[in-house]
């Protein structure tokens, strides 16, 4: 799976999601680290990868623009380090393949994971 991760994560979860054969690229290698959101979302759409984040807003930006892609994990936790919260993002990549590859926003919490298929529906 080809992974984007969100200047408000470590740069260490490139090589943490490599070592599990995920393609990932850190948006700092990308593009400009102020970028909005948008255009952080426009990119991964266009080029079929899943945002990795812990910002709230990709999630209303979906919501907004009904949007089917690009898919979304976003981290709600309290620390988002690899060492803390990795074995949690693996697990949802496995959990959620299908998912993923489909388009939907997966929510990472500390006792579980939940998956909503885009675009997000009222």
């Amino acid at each position: 799976m080809k992974i984007l991760i969100d200047m408000c994560l470590s740069p260490e979860w490139v090589e943490a999601l490599r070592s599990h054969g995920h393609e990932a690229r850190h948006w700092s290698n990308i593009g400009d680290a102020h970028a909005k959101d948008s255009e952080i979302m426009a990119w991964a759409a266009g080029a079929n990868f899943v945002v990795l984040t812990h910002d709230l807003d990709f999630g209303n930006l979906l919501y907004r623009n009904k949007a089917s892609l690009p898919s979304v994990i976003q981290a709600r936790t309290p620390s988002v380090l690899v060492e803390d919260i990795g074995a949690l993002v693996f697990a949802a990549l496995r959990q959620f393949e299908t998912q993923l590859m489909q388009g939907a926003l997966i929510t990472l919490e500390p006792s579980r994971a939940r998956a909503r298929i885009l675009p997000i529906q009222e």
